[in-house]
């Protein structure tokens, strides 16, 4: 039987992960090796919360996901990796879903999602999830991975602090196919909410187009929290 060791990068998530964490206990049942909460430095009860809910706690010297994520990559102990976002909800049925997608031979993949909120442009947005095209693999679409692959891969590459998660996607597509489930997860909008809900898409789509261009990951990081009151990376 498959085993899961998932991982949660956090800062300030408090009020997500005592939702999340009995969420993924729930529904990964025995399929969850253990709950790994990387954490960049939190003011909030996150650190203490998790804990409290039996996760295994690590606090990262440095607030970015890549090294958060990849820190409770390097202390995992199952044979399958599963990255989750504090804000999101995965399907009720993640666990089951995740050991199909191995059993069928695939080493990397994720699900598509929809926003908690029925504004239009979100819609859209979360319906290029579903393709296994350039906008898929964000970090909000969560990421299953064998724990082999990935270090194979060398884990994220920690000079991005933002756009971590399509740059290692990007590396797992030249060496194995990816695989999009076929079943929707739930994305908070709150990052929509903070900001126009124009102005993040223009964002976003102006970070993407420049990494795919190759601006440096500082300059993408610059632009992104300058352009936005909510940049943070975590």
């Amino acid at each position: 039987m498959m085993k899961m060791s998932v991982i949660i990068p956090t800062w300030n998530e408090a009020e997500n992960i005592k939702e999340l964490i009995p969420y993924l206990k729930k529904y990964g049942g025995e399929f969850i090796s253990e709950i790994i909460v990387a954490d960049g430095g939190s003011s909030d009860d996150t650190c203490q919360l998790a804990a409290g809910l039996g996760a295994i706690v690590l606090r990262s010297k440095v607030k970015s996901r890549a090294h958060q994520l990849n820190l409770g990559a390097s202390q995992a102990k199952a044979n399958t990796l599963y990255f989750v976002h504090a804000d999101t909800r995965p399907v009720q049925s993640f666990a089951e879903d995740l050991q199909i997608a191995v059993v069928k031979g695939y080493k990397a993949g994720c699900f598509r999602y929809r926003f908690d909120s029925d504004t239009f442009l979100l819609k859209v947005n979360s319906w290029f999830t579903r393709f296994n095209g350039l906008f898929s693999g964000g970090g909000d679409q969560t990421l299953f991975i064998s724990r082999d692959f990935f270090n194979t891969l060398g884990g994220y590459d920690t000079k991005y602090c933002l756009m971590e998660d399509f740059e290692l996607v990007k590396r797992i597509k030249r060496r194995t196919k990816f695989y999009i489930v076929p079943k929707t997860m739930t994305v908070s909008a709150r990052k929509y909410r903070d900001n126009s809900w124009l102005r993040v898409q223009v964002v976003n789509l102006y970070v993407f187009v420049m990494f795919h261009l190759g601006m440096a990951p500082e300059k993408l990081k610059k632009s992104y929290s300058t352009l936005l009151s909510n940049g943070s990376s975590s």
